[in-house]
C-alpha cells in the first residue's frame, strides 16, 4: 500500500496543528511547528483566510496526514462509513482507530504511526498468535496483539515502550511485561480520537 515518505513536519504546519507524526521529539522544542508554525512554502505575510471549501478540505487532510492513510485509501474507509449504520463521520473515525498500525501506536510499542506501520509491516507483531504483517487491518473486539518473542522484535517494542509517555486509550490494554501484549477491549470511538476532529465537515466534503 502506498503511503507518504516526504518530510512530516511540514504536514503539521500546513494543518496548523501538532499531529505527533514524529513521536517523543513532537514534545521538545525541536517540534518543526514550534520552530515555525508558518504554513511550509514561500510566505506573503501571515496565514489567509480560508473559504468554506478549503476549511473542509483541510479537515480531511489533517486526518489523513494523522493516520497515514492515502486519498485512495481514504475515501474507501468513508464509503464503508456510509454503507453502516449510525453517525456516518463516527463511524469513519472508528474504522481509522481500529487499524492495526494505529492501535500497535498507542499500546506504545510504536512511538508514532509510522513507527509502528514498520513494526507490523516487518512482522515484528502478531494478532491472536498469528503473523500479521497488513499495517491496515482491522482490529476486533477481543483480539490480542502481541509482540514476537524473539531478541530483535522485544528490543524495538520496549524501547519505544521505556520512551513513550502517553497513556494508553480506555479501548485497550497493556497486558504483557516480559513480552509487550495488548488486549482490545472495546471497539474505539469518536472520543477516543486525541486530536480534536470535526467529522462533520469531512461528511458534508466527501459527500458532494
Amino acid at each position: 500500500m502506498a503511503r507518504y515518505t516526504g518530510p512530516v513536519c511540514r504536514l503539521c504546519r500546513r494543518d496548523g496543528m501538532k499531529l505527533f507524526l514524529k513521536g517523543t521529539r513532537c514534545d521538545t522544542p525541536k517540534c518543526g511547528i514550534e520552530r515555525r508554525d508558518t504554513p511550509p512554502g514561500q510566505q506573503q505575510g501571515r496565514r489567509g483566510k480560508l473559504t468554506d471549501y478549503g476549511v473542509h478540505l483541510r479537515e480531511k487532510q489533517k486526518v489523513k496526514h494523522y493516520y497515514g492513510v492515502l486519498e485512495r485509501q481514504f475515501r474507501k474507509y468513508f464509503q464503508r462509513a456510509e454503507a453502516t449504520k449510525g453517525n456516518t463521520g463516527d463511524v469513519l473515525m472508528t474504522l481509522l482507530e481500529r487499524r492495526l498500525d494505529n492501535v500497535v501506536h498507542r499500546l506504545g510499542f510504536g512511538l508514532s504511526r509510522a513507527a509502528a506501520r514498520q513494526l507490523v509491516s516487518h512482522g515484528h507483531v502478531t494478532v491472536n498468535g498469528r503473523r500479521c504483517d497488513v499495517p491496515s487491518y482491522l482490529v476486533n473486539v477481543g483480539d490480542v496483539i502481541r509482540v514476537k518473542n524473539r531478541s530483535k522484535s522485544l528490543d524495538l517494542a520496549k524501547g519505544h515502550m521505556a520512551e513513550n509517555g502517553r497513556q494508553t486509550p480506555d479501548f485497550l490494554s497493556v497486558t504483557g511485561s516480559e513480552i509487550p501484549e495488548g488486549i482490545v477491549g472495546r471497539l474505539p470511538a469518536a472520543d477516543d480520537v486525541s486530536i480534536p476532529v470535526q467529522t462533520q465537515l469531512i461528511v458534508e466534503l466527501c459527500s458532494r
